[in-house]
């Protein structure tokens, strides 16, 4: 994996320079300076879209157990920061938020459940955002291959949107139990027992449709959101777009990324195709890929800060893990459970019981945190 992804990066460093190179870096960088005070608009939008995200995130989540809004407004940032920063796929930003919000007093089971809510709520409404940049297109310039090649591309996407959302619900909870039961050997019972509890936490956020309706709302108020730093970039450039032609660029921009997943930051995807949406209204390619330079710059300005609040996180929470590895902890063999105040203790005590001695509720708990911790082990050393 580590391999396509350098693979993949390297491919798209090439694809950058050579788009640069033919479009001429003078006139690429003159566009840029004609941005101005653009930019910093376009950050600071940018900045707003991301937050607003969290108050969609926020929004699946029934009242009873609610997490703070500050609390998935600050992990919707470090999301936004793993993912458009870091050389992983896309959505690992998104399990350790769900980590994170973990350790804030969520259950494991419904934290993770909650990431792959807010996931398909922001995937069916960018499914739709460019749905309706399809439909503008073709209203403002009629049939062309542009609109050809991505209605081709979201009918390749509906079934995989379907299959994400069934994969969430009871045939899904099936499947993955049948595989486990094929895989996972003698710590079948500690999977299973994560998967329980994760779809445990599925089945309460989907039993409210006004939940994940609004939520949607909110996620597709932040797509258009993001379509002002279009409008305002070109226009501090020289180049006056409409409300509805910079629609359909940031939305079929958006869907070009999304395509480009794997490629980490989706280098030379996003070039290529801003320069062939911008095109489509008479914008010349330095003019695009100064457009693109200016959304890089609010990748960095909105994501490094995430990636620093990330690195303050985890040291917090490592000191009291400190703390306690450097205390006792009293055993009582009469009762046969571990009393230690740490998170330490309390996963030894776990481990060495039989799963026939733990509570379900904290066998669940317990092996969803676990297993996010492993799957995250590597992207920690990142921060």
């Amino acid at each position: 994996m580590k391999r396509l992804t350098t693979l993949a990066l390297i491919v798209g460093l090439c694809t950058v320079a050579g788009l640069f190179l033919s479009s001429g870096l003078d006139d690429v960088a003159a566009a840029l300076v004609s941005a101005g005070w653009g930019a910093a608009i376009v950050v600071v939008v940018r900045a707003v879209a991301v937050g607003w995200a969290g108050l969609g995130w926020f929004a699946v989540f029934p009242r009873a157990d609610r997490p703070g809004l500050w609390n998935c407004v600050s992990l919707r940032f470090v999301r936004e920061g793993i993912n458009t920063l870091l050389p992983v796929a896309t959505v690992g930003g998104d399990f350790v938020g769900a980590r994170l919000l973990a350790q804030r007093g969520v259950s494991g089971g419904l934290a993770g459940a909650s990431m792959f809510v807010d996931l398909m709520t922001q995937a069916v409404t960018q499914f739709l955002f460019t749905v309706g940049g399809v439909a503008l297109l073709a209203w403002l310039h009629g049939d062309g291959p542009v609109v050809r090649t991505v209605a081709g591309g979201l009918a390749i996407a509906a079934p995989a949107l379907g299959a994400f959302f069934l994969i969430q619900r009871r045939s899904g909870h099936r499947v993955i139990q049948a595989m486990l039961n094929r895989f996972a050997a003698a710590r079948e019972w500690r999977a299973l027992g994560a998967v329980d509890v994760l779809y445990d936490g599925l089945r309460r956020l989907y039993s409210s449709p006004k939940r994940v309706i609004g939520a949607m709302g909110v996620h597709m108020i932040g797509w258009i959101i993001g379509a002002a730093e279009v409008y305002v970039a070109l226009h501090f450039m020289g180049y006056p777009v409409t409300v509805a032609e910079a629609i359909v660029i940031e939305s079929l921009a958006q869907a070009v990324r999304g395509a480009a997943f794997a490629v980490p930051g989706a280098l030379g995807a996003q070039e290529g195709g801003l320069i062939a949406l911008c095109a489509i209204f008479g914008i010349p390619a330095e003019a695009a890929l100064a457009l693109s330079l200016v959304k890089r710059l609010a990748d960095l300005m909105v994501g490094v800060p995430g990636l620093v609040a990330w690195h303050f996180m985890e040291g917090k929470k490592d000191a009291p893990d400190m703390e306690d590895r450097t205390s006792p902890a009293p055993v009582s063999m009469e009762q046969g459970t571990v009393k230690a105040g740490g998170d330490i203790a309390r996963a030894v005590s776990l481990d060495a019981m039989p799963v026939s001695r733990v509570p379900a509720n904290l066998v669940g708990n317990h092996t969803v945190l676990r297993s996010m911790e492993s799957d995250m082990g590597t992207l920690r050393k990142c921060a």
